[in-house]
């Protein structure tokens, strides 16, 4: 009986002290330390609300709150967007002192961003999308938002992204804002985003619009590739993770893996990933040639120098066997890529230079495609192209942090090039025996030397975007034939490209934000539209000649930007129009004799006086339930040649998407439904072969289910009616203009594991 008393009485005082600890805790300041996530350096001028509590972090980053139960704290920062904490997370804030925040320097632009590894639920440690990891070709991710579309010449390779009718060189494909590839086939079988590995990605950044000028000269976009970030652990680490998925219409195998070690100074990594398909059917049962063989391996080696300086190293090569290209004269035999890149990270701690990244990289291509596998009839000849590219150069950029403002400023170099030759065995006619080499690239090469600074800054409740890139592009050819000097005169050019953009954008209340964005981009032409040498690479059979003197095009953009988001809902919209001066495009030039007996004749690059576009997009998400949510998007672009009076060519119709999702058993289970419906596109060129295109409507359905902590399997139907139909921008079968349809009914399934 003592004993009780006595423990009875311990446990009195116990709870007394814990109640006066509590009270005390609740009643007294909380001092916080606000970090960036990166560079470890204090966040200042950050704003935060608590309930009654307002304030703002100091120089170094720190500020005090008294604790309120049950309530949510907020944030906001120019350089670092707004944030909550809930309740929960303010009660583990006071044990750990330190808040840690990612910089966002993206978040004031028109931009679209594709999370390929979604951010951890608060109950689950594990959330990954698995079929993004596993796609053999970036594209095909890109192409899930109704604004990013793809020029298909082939059924399962070698997809070439399209936002708002730009394409090829008047997107600018980065990786990490720095490097690219260039595609080596004339036909770019090889485009640069097929050269993106999507197992290292950690998200994909679409920056709408010339308004972006950081990373190059986003003429219509910037796609920027981002990879995950190095992460040091305090004690030594081993990670991985392995995926497989199988697609039955097709017969495509997939799988990836990646194994990684780190430690306090170093985070080293490998990773592959191989795909393999067969032929696929049509929603109307036919047959589309679309095998191929892709592979990527590589490595990522990071090393923390000292507190304040790392370097990442990364090495990739990308295989790719025996693609069909159905539209196309030839198909892939072999390309071999190899991307090499090198990056340091030093930050400071001076007044206003907060971090100084400077980056070299190189990219090769080495390709090889010919006909020797197509089913001619008759055989005329034997084709085969062996080209290779090459791309490199550097980057370096500093930001600089005023009291209300930062700036980024820097310079970068870029030097591409191409060569190769067609060689046409004769089997039939005439010439039967001999045989005829054309060059292709007439290793002509372009460099670019730019400057460029991005100002943000703030007035009240408005912040402010100016962005500047000033350009020397240099090109010429070294191997030229006497064909092109006498179409076209002397190949060397150099050109000037000045860029400017404004931007701002102001919250209306808690709820409501407008932007606008002004920009004038100018841009030289690529290596196909000044050099390309009687080579069939746009949407109709005739041979395009390149034009050196071509001027730069110009793009005179505006966008306007509306969000409005509340608990469970968000409305984002984008307008844009822009006009076009000297947009480069091509003619058919009568006077000019092809090389290929069954061309029907050759075009010519050259610039349209005047053109424009117009457009919007439109993205809704509402959470119905607590489990349930849905989201809805359209965009359209209408596109006109003004010296022509009829519609550009190569622009998507109008395209709608609807999303229902479900999260249950504690986010484990993720079902959802997806319904797409594309309009008819009668608005097309004729004068580049277009035809109309009919208006089609898919369903498909998929489950996500994480059985463990560290598995998770993927399962669903696609096309679920077996609808016949096919994209407005997929070319025609060459030779008997059937279009290449995309695939009928199709179930998948993946499985990954996480350690």
């Amino acid at each position: 009986m003592y004993f009780n008393k006595i423990w009875h009485a311990k446990a009195f005082i116990a709870l007394v002290c814990a109640v006066f600890t509590l009270t005390a805790t609740a009643q007294q300041n909380i001092n916080v330390t606000l970090l960036d996530k990166t560079s470890k350096q204090p966040i200042k001028d950050a704003t935060f609300v608590y309930g009654d509590q307002k304030g703002t972090t100091n120089a170094n980053g720190h500020f005090s709150f008294i604790y309120k139960k049950g309530d949510s704290m907020y944030f906001s920062h120019l350089n670092y967007g707004q944030w909550t904490l809930l309740d929960a997370q303010v009660k583990n804030l006071i044990g750990t002192k330190t808040l840690y925040r990612e910089p966002l320097t993206v978040d004031l632009y028109p931009v679209t961003i594709i999370s390929l590894r979604p951010k951890k639920t608060p109950q689950e440690e594990l959330k990954l999308e698995y079929r993004d990891q596993l796609a053999h070709d970036a594209t095909s991710i890109l192409n899930q938002k109704p604004a990013l579309n793809s020029i298909r010449k082939g059924g399962n390779y070698g997809f070439d992204p399209v936002f708002r009718g730009f394409k090829y060189d008047q997107l600018n494909i980065v990786l990490n804002g720095a490097q690219s590839a260039t595609a080596a086939c004339p036909n770019r079988m090889d485009p640069p985003t097929s050269q993106m590995a999507p197992n290292m990605l950690n998200r994909i950044e679409v920056l709408k619009g010339p308004h972006a000028l950081r990373f190059g000269t986003g003429f219509g976009a910037t796609i920027n590739f981002v990879p995950e970030k190095l992460g040091f652990t305090e004690d030594k680490d081993i990670y991985g993770r392995i995926s497989n998925g199988y697609d039955g219409n097709g017969n495509i195998f997939r799988s990836e893996g990646k194994l990684g070690f780190s430690g306090k100074i170093y985070d080293i990594n490998v990773f592959g990933a191989w795909s393999q398909g067969s032929d696929y059917t049509s929603g109307n049962g036919t047959s589309i040639a679309s095998g191929f063989n892709r592979g990527s391996f590589g490595t990522n080696l990071g090393f923390k120098i000292s507190e304040k300086d790392q370097l990442n190293i990364s090495a990739v090569y990308n295989v790719a066997r025996d693609a069909d290209f159905p539209a196309l004269p030839m198909d892939l035999r072999n390309d071999d890529t190899w991307l090499f890149n090198a990056r340091y990270d030093a930050t400071f701690n001076k007044k206003h230079l907060k971090y100084w990244n400077t980056t070299a990289f190189a990219s090769f291509v080495d390709h090889l495609m010919d006909n020797l596998l197509k089913p001619l009839d008759p055989r005329m000849l034997n084709a085969q192209t062996n080209a290779t590219t090459y791309n490199f150069g550097g980057r370096t950029e500093a930001k600089w942090v005023y009291n209300k403002s930062h700036l980024y400023t820097g310079a970068d170099f870029r030097k591409e090039g191409a060569e190769g030759i067609r060689e046409r065995a004769f089997l039939m006619g005439p010439n039967a025996g001999n045989t005829a080499k054309d060059n292709a690239w007439q290793d002509s090469y372009i460099s670019k030397t730019s400057l460029f600074a991005e100002y943000h800054f703030k007035i009240k409740e408005t912040k402010f975007v100016l962005s500047s890139r000033l350009e020397l592009n240099k090109a010429d050819i070294n191997d030229p034939t006497t064909e092109f000097l006498a179409a076209n005169g002397d190949p060397q050019v150099t050109q000037f490209n000045p860029s400017f953009s404004f931007g701002a954008n102001r919250k209306f209340g808690s709820n409501l934000s407008l932007g606008l964005w002004v920009a004038r981009a100018q841009r030289s032409g690529g290596l196909t539209e000044r050099y390309i040498n009687y080579f069939p690479v746009g949407q109709d059979p005739y041979e395009l000649v390149g034009n050196p003197q071509l001027k730069p095009e110009i793009n005179n953009q505006l966008d306007i930007t509306f969000t409005w988001q509340k608990k469970n809902t968000s409305v984002n919209v984008d307008v844009f129009a822009a006009y076009l001066q000297d947009f480069i495009s091509s003619f058919i030039d009568p006077d000019v004799r092809p090389k290929l007996p069954m061309s029907p004749g050759v075009r010519r690059f050259t610039n349209i006086e005047d053109a424009f576009k117009t457009g919007f997009e439109i993205n809704w998400s509402q959470k119905i339930l607590t489990n349930i949510e849905h989201q809805a998007g359209v965009a359209y672009t209408y596109a006109q040649d003004l010296d022509r009076g009829e519609p550009l060519p190569e622009i998507a119709p109008l395209d709608f998407r609807y999303t229902l999702s479900g999260s249950f058993i504690k986010s484990k289970l993720t079902p959802q439904i997806i319904f797409r419906h594309v309009l008819e596109q009668s608005r097309i060129s004729v004068e580049y072969g277009e035809t109309q295109t009919p208006a089609f409507s898919l369903l498909d359905v998929k489950c996500a289910y994480q059985f463990s902590k560290s598995g998770n399997l993927t399962a669903g139907l696609n096309n679920i009616f077996n609808q016949n139909y096919y994209e407005h921008l997929s070319r025609s079968v060459r030779g008997n203009n059937m279009p290449i349809f995309a695939p009928g009914r199709n179930a998948f399934v993946s499985v990954g594991f996480t350690i």
